[in-house]
């Protein structure tokens, strides 16, 4: 199914995740399933919740679109973490991060003057080392209201110099109050050498009384790191950059550092710090291999998650009980076989695996069901969503949008009959058709998106398809079918479930039709009945609830 667009008269804008499998749902009980999904029976029409998901993308590899958080639900559930209503603007005084923060550094604040007293009876000088994007500078204003999620350097470069960022919260009091009992507080940064002055400026102007331009580290300037930096290649890590950096600090200038604080595992791995303390932050994920013969599993990622669709999980979840988005992306890029470009590979990947599973065993379930139909004067009939389900939406979604819907490209794409078939589908579609099934469309597309619709439709190899068999939305401007009065709630506004539920109880009870079937990527493309048996093909592109 595609989003529509905000025109088309109240369907929701959002993205959905997938199931492995077919599911069957009787029109009379439209939430409950009973299929074979895996050898799960019974399954409701609702999407999966826990996930096991590496933060290296390789868990794509697996042929399980269902298995991947759903990018549309990440999101959503980010937002919920920072007490974002929606604008990419996070909550400043009150959220689930905000108080996960305050935790953390009330238990760090507990034990300040015990930690130092140590160290003053053993003749040390205790230090204390910060990251500085989320860790003490709060970057989830540029992160998500600027870039949705997707890095660009020019403009980190405009919030840096303009020393744009709030203080990351909590923050400031802890680093204060070690600085006034004596702690040396060192920063070390992924930031370049030409943004250390503005960064200072930044951590001063936001209230941080510490920083000093001789106690902060930037990456150097050039290919040629300090003379205390050993790195394995000509390109040194994160770690390699963060842990020399440490290494500096404690054997060169005798320093003890008692505690390391970052938002990222690379800022923490590679040792040099009596304690290491993790700060949450799921909205960006910088990897860094550890040091050669290093090996520190306490300091990786989770990869068991509790994810509800809707995004209320960021009320209850920690940071890091969130899927952290750079993951997600890599995940889905793995299950579609995308090297890197947002260009899914048309040949091989787990994705195409898992529909050719899908498709083979409903082609032959449909092919007997369609000719048992034909044989008893039902006229049988077979209803499929549009996008991902028949037309393939994905070099769309991320090469062009970035998972960052845009309706105006989205109906550049539609005009210009620009999809490709999803894979699998033109024979699934010719099987049934060939079988004395009615192929019939159902699509969030709008009407006036229709004849591009069909024509992209007939060019990747569906025939099938017709005008007077096409249904499309209306748009905000035109009257809703007949058959729809009295099904919405908000009428002439409908939900997704309202308006396929209700069109395709118009198919079976005005049109005459049985559907046998009923195929759709997304969940709101099935819930509601009125077909014999619901399949739903894998997409953790988008969610549309």
């Amino acid at each position: 199914m595609r989003r529509p667009t905000p025109r088309s008269a109240g369907l929701a804008v959002a993205a959905v995740g997938s199931i492995i499998g077919s599911l069957v749902v009787a029109s009379a009980s439209p939430a409950l399933a009973h299929g074979d999904a895996g050898g799960r029976h019974d399954q409701t029409l609702t999407p999966r919740t826990h996930f096991v998901m590496a933060a290296d993308g390789s868990s794509g590899s697996r042929a399980d679109g269902a298995g991947i958080p759903n990018i549309d639900s990440v999101k959503k559930t980010i937002y919920s973490y920072y007490g974002d209503p929606g604008t990419g603007l996070a909550n400043r005084t009150s959220s689930p991060y905000i108080s996960e923060m305050r935790r953390i550094t009330d238990g760090l604040r507990a034990s300040l003057e015990r930690t130092y007293a140590a160290a003053e009876r053993k003749g040390t000088k205790p230090a204390i080392v910060l990251d500085a994007d989320d860790t003490t500078l709060w970057t989830y204003d540029m992160e998500v209201a600027d870039m949705k999620f997707v890095f660009d350097p020019t403009r980190q470069d405009y919030w840096v110099q303009n020393q744009l960022f709030p203080a990351t919260p909590t923050m400031v009091d802890l680093v204060n109050e070690a600085d006034a009992m004596g702690f040396t507080i060192f920063g070390l940064t992924g930031r370049g050498a030409t943004q250390k002055d503005a960064t200072i400026g930044n951590l001063k102007d936001v209230g941080y009384n510490a920083f000093t331009p001789d106690h902060y580290f930037t990456k150097w300037a050039g290919s040629t790191p300090p003379a205390y930096i050993t790195c394995a290649t000509a390109k040194c890590t994160t770690v390699e950059y963060k842990a020399g950096t440490r290494k500096h600090i404690e054997q060169d200038l005798g320093y003890d550092i008692v505690l390391n604080i970052g938002d990222q595992w690379s800022d923490l791995q590679g040792g040099h710090a009596d304690r290491n303390v993790k700060l949450p932050n799921p909205t960006y994920y910088l990897p860094s291999p550890d040091l050669p013969g290093v090996t520190e599993p306490r300091l990786a990622p989770r990869t068991h998650f509790t994810m509800k669709p809707d995004g209320s999980s960021g009320l209850t979840e920690g940071g890091e009980g969130i899927p952290n988005i750079d993951s997600v992306k890599k995940t889905i890029a793995t299950y579609y076989g995308d090297p890197g470009t947002g260009i899914a590979d048309k040949a091989s990947s787990p994705y195409i695996t898992e529909l050719a599973a899908l498709e083979a065993r409903n082609t032959r379930r449909l092919v007997s069901e369609c000719r048992q139909g034909v044989r008893a004067g039902t006229k049988p009939a077979v209803v499929l969503d549009a996008d991902d389900t028949t037309l393939w939406t994905y070099d769309m979604e991320v090469a062009d949008m970035k998972f960052v819907f845009n309706p105006v490209r989205q109906d550049y794409w539609v005009q210009n009959k620009l999809f490709p078939a999803t894979p699998g589908m033109p024979s699934l579609v010719k099987a049934v058709a060939d079988s004395g099934c009615t192929v019939i469309g159902l699509t969030g597309r709008n009407t006036g998106q229709k004849a591009a619709t069909i024509a992209n439709l007939h060019e990747q190899g569906y025939p099938q398809f017709t005008d007077d068999l096409y249904f499309t939305k209306w748009r905000s401007s035109e009257t809703p079918p007949a058959y729809m009065q009295g099904h919405c709630k908000a009428y002439p506004t409908c939900t997704t479930i309202e308006y396929k539920s209700t069109t395709r109880a118009h198919i079976e009870q005005d049109l005459g039709y049985d559907v046998v079937a009923n195929l759709g990527d997304q969940y709101s493309d099935l819930i509601g009945g009125h077909a014999d048996r619901a399949v739903k093909l894998p997409n953790p592109t988008y969610y549309l609830p």
